[in-house]
């Protein structure tokens, strides 16, 4: 049963008296039935008053979701100008008038045809008016008014997130935060608990709660590992009406997921390791591995290792491999089997990475022992040194011992080894050795002035097994002695003044020796003893390796003597001591008062304008060559061949050029077109590809047009040039001289003439000139002898 709230407007409408409209609607919100009274006054707005009210008069309240058959009743227009006959007429505009909101307008009831959706439109915004039914004038100016739609509890709560994913460390304390979920309610929250969410938890207990309010996700469960379980799902409900019976709910669902600590030290899996090494295994070579297993993950699992005690603590070494996080065993020295066959380490296993927090647990570290055999190998010989410096004197002896070297095998076999001198090293077999004891020994004399270091290399192999080999290098230095005379440190060739004074220095001397001194050469010069008393010249010794040439006379005639050859003799204070005799060679040459030399007996020394001997005897050489390659070369060009070697030789010739065509490519070398068209051959027409030999020209000679003769000819000359062996391999041009028919001396064949039946005269070779002179003597005196 529903009751009816009446609501009056009063407006004037010209009349004197006032006039009102009243909108009447039954509601059942339980607001008080109370008439609310609008006074508008037409004379001023002045006038205009507004009664006392506590809400507002101009409100429909309507419920959303409407489920009825009929239309849905909202309420009622009224205006006191409404006498009941029908002459008025109620007319409703604004949002869903006509359509989602119709009026009868006779009555003035206001009905909803449609269901309504708060959520889609809360309010609605109309505007009402009273016509005249017959002019159409309004009685009643026009109302406003508002349908507000309540709301019903029809929107399940909705998560902002299908499914969260969140994560915690490992071992959290009770109630740590995880992650805050989020639902919303699209119904009103200002009407009711429609929109009034609680969360709770479906599924993830014990281990995760929910706050119901705010939807924060904590930790329920203490100490929660991860090596036991790492991945958690948790529901959460969230459920309107706040949480009473008969309120919607709406789920989501958070996957957690709990992250690594370093809450577990390294464990090796075994406490003892065994490996095998060869002796032979060189340094930081792998021996084995070994790994501690830690059930952490990432840099919470990186492990180092170390070798904390044993015997072969500075024989071995192990790091780290980053990947796999094993330990790796290396050798740090050579292993020798006949020392030592057996080491015993013991290994340390250490988390890098350690969290304060969980040392309660344990230490995190762990050791194992690590026991490493040594396997013998057969090993080539061991020399006692790792290199050899030998001493030995350049005038030692051949065959004379310089030193030894020492070898022997390690193994415990102690097999015999045999020395050798690798003779890459001593190309000049200079050295021997002994392949008994290694001594070492000369083969050939010493020069320290050749070679000063000797560098060999020693083999030394196991007589049972030669391929176990090793070397040594040996350093022989050659010790000096005194064998090498001093001598002038250059060729001294001076000269004497004509108009010089006695005891004028005219040359200073010094010398140079190969040999070693130890303490510095010291040198003594002095004149020959066939010169000391007979030399126009002194020499005086300046204690300093050096030495000066005097005259010894007072003016020199280079007409009676241009050159003194002077003999001087030099010695060292080495033992035992060594001397030379030097020659100096000085010339007498006219010199001006200043010294300055001008000439030498015909021959300017060192005059800037001359030349040296060796000077003109290069040219003069050089000259000559000139001239034979010149000579050379004329009587090359002379020299002529002819086309026919032998005046007698009157066959057909073939000419070659002995060079080598380009084949089908070489367009250059002849014309081939010669031999199709005899008639195309220039007189002066010479081979474009080389120089001929000859510059005599080929005799032009007739050829008959189109003569079968003449191709008969050329067939048969190329098929014997390419059946004869002795032909060149290589592209060649034969040229055939072929007279053909119609020749005006017709046939020169004697073979021919023997067919004729009587006898020829030969007269006319006379005529026809030099080169048929031979002929005509030839037949001439032929005929002569038949005339006698």
């Amino acid at each position: 049963m529903r009751t009816y709230h009446c609501f009056w407007l009063l407006f004037w409408a010209g009349q004197p008296h006032q006039s009102f409209l009243t909108l009447v609607s039954k509601r059942t919100s339980g607001f008080p039935e109370k008439e609310k009274v609008l006074v508008l006054s037409g004379n001023s707005r002045r006038d205009l008053h507004r009664s006392k009210r506590s809400w507002m008069w101009n409100q429909f309240f309507l419920l959303e979701e409407y489920t009825g058959t009929d239309y849905q009743y909202v309420g009622k227009l009224h205006s006191d100008q409404d006498k009941g006959d029908g002459s008025l007429k109620y007319i409703l505009s604004g949002d869903g008038a006509g359509d989602l909101f119709i009026i009868n307008e006779n009555t003035g009831d206001i009905q909803a045809t449609k269901r309504l959706d708060r959520e889609e439109k809360p309010v609605y915004i109309l505007r009402a008016q009273a016509v005249n039914r017959r002019t159409g004038r309004p009685v009643e100016p026009e109302s406003e008014f508002i349908i507000k739609i309540h709301d019903i509890n029809d929107n399940e709560p909705m998560f902002t997130k299908d499914v969260y994913n969140a994560s915690i460390p490992e071992m959290s304390d009770v109630g740590t935060f995880v992650v805050q979920v989020t639902a919303t309610d699209a119904d009103d929250p200002t009407y009711g608990n429609s929109a009034k969410v609680v969360y709770s938890i479906l599924q993830g207990q014990p281990y995760f709660s929910v706050e119901s309010e705010t939807g924060i996700i904590k930790t329920a469960l203490l100490n929660m590992d991860r090596e036991n379980r790492e991945q958690y799902q948790v529901v959460i409900q969230a459920k309107d009406m706040g949480g009473q019976m008969g309120g919607l709910s709406g789920t989501t669902t958070v996957n957690i997921t709990l992250t690594d600590v370093n809450d577990n030290p390294p464990r090796f899996p075994q406490s003892t390791y065994q490996f095998r090494a060869p002796e032979s295994m060189p340094p930081d070579s792998p021996v084995g591995r070994i790994k501690a297993n830690d059930a952490d993950v990432d840099e919470n699992a990186e492990i180092e290792y170390s070798i904390t005690e044993g015997d072969g603590y500075d024989m071995f070494g192990i790091t780290a491999d980053k990947d796999t996080q094993e330990g790796i065993i290396t050798v740090k020295k050579a292993l020798d089997f006949e020392n030592k066959n057996l080491y015993i380490l013991k290994v340390e296993a250490t988390n890098t990475h350690v969290d304060p927090r969980f040392l309660y647990l344990g230490p995190f570290k762990d050791s194992a022992t690590v026991r490493i055999q040594v396997e013998d190998v057969d090993e080539p010989p061991v020399f006692s040194r790792p290199a050899y410096i030998m001493e030995v004197k350049e005038d030692v002896p051949i065959n004379n011992v310089i030193g030894t070297v020492t070898a022997q095998d390690p193994d415990a076999a102690k097999n015999p080894v045999k020395y050798s001198v690798d003779r890459h090293t001593d190309m000049d077999r200079v050295f021997n050795i002994n392949s008994g004891n290694g001594s070492i020994f000369t083969s050939k004399p010493l020069d320290r002035e050749t070679l000063l270091w000797h560098n060999i290399t020693v083999i030394a192999a196991e007589i049972n097994n030669p391929k176990q080999s090793s070397r040594v290098p040996v350093f022989i230095k050659v010790l000096d002695v005194n064998d090498n005379a001093p001598e002038f440190a250059m060729f001294y060739e001076t000269f004497v003044c004509e108009n010089a004074k006695a005891e004028q220095l005219i040359q200073t001397l010094s010398a140079v020796d190969k040999d070693d001194s130890y303490s510095g050469h010291q040198f003594s010069f002095s004149l020959a003893p066939e010169a000391a008393s007979s030399s126009n010249f002194t020499l005086q010794d300046n204690r300093d390796n050096t030495a000066g040439i005097f005259t010894r006379k007072t003016r020199y005639n280079r007409h009676e003597m241009s050159t003194y050859f002077l003999p001087v003799v030099i010695s060292d204070n080495d033992y035992p001591i060594q001397s030379s005799t030097e020659t100096v060679t000085i010339r007498v040459c006219a010199c001006d008062h200043r010294g300055k030399m001008l000439s030498c007996n015909a021959e300017a020394l060192i005059h800037p304008t001359g030349l040296s001997t060796g000077a003109l005897i290069a040219i003069l050489l050089c000259i000559i060559i000139l001239l034979m390659v010149l000579f050379a070369a004329l009587r090359r060009q002379r020299k002529k061949e002819p086309l026919i070697i032998s005046k007698e030789d009157i066959r057909d010739n073939i000419v070659s050029y002995n060079d080598e065509g380009g084949g089908e490519e070489d367009t250059q070398a002849f014309d081939i077109g010669t031999l199709r068209n005899p008639e195309a051959i220039d007189d002066n027409k010479l081979r474009r590809d080389i120089v001929p030999e000859t510059l005599f020209m080929p005799r032009r000679t007739a050829t008959a047009r189109d003569n079968t003769d003449v191709r008969d000819f050329i067939n048969q000359r190329l098929k014997e040039n390419d059946t004869d062996p002795t032909a060149p391999p290589y592209d060649s041009l034969a040229t055939y001289a072929y007279e053909g028919n119609g020749s005006v001396a017709e046939s020169l064949s004697s073979l021919e003439s023997v067919t004729t039946d009587g006898d020829q005269d030969y007269d006319y070779l006379s005529d026809w000139g030099p080169r048929f002179k031979k002929l005509a003597d030839m037949y001439g005196a032929m005929d002569s002898d038949k005339d006698s």
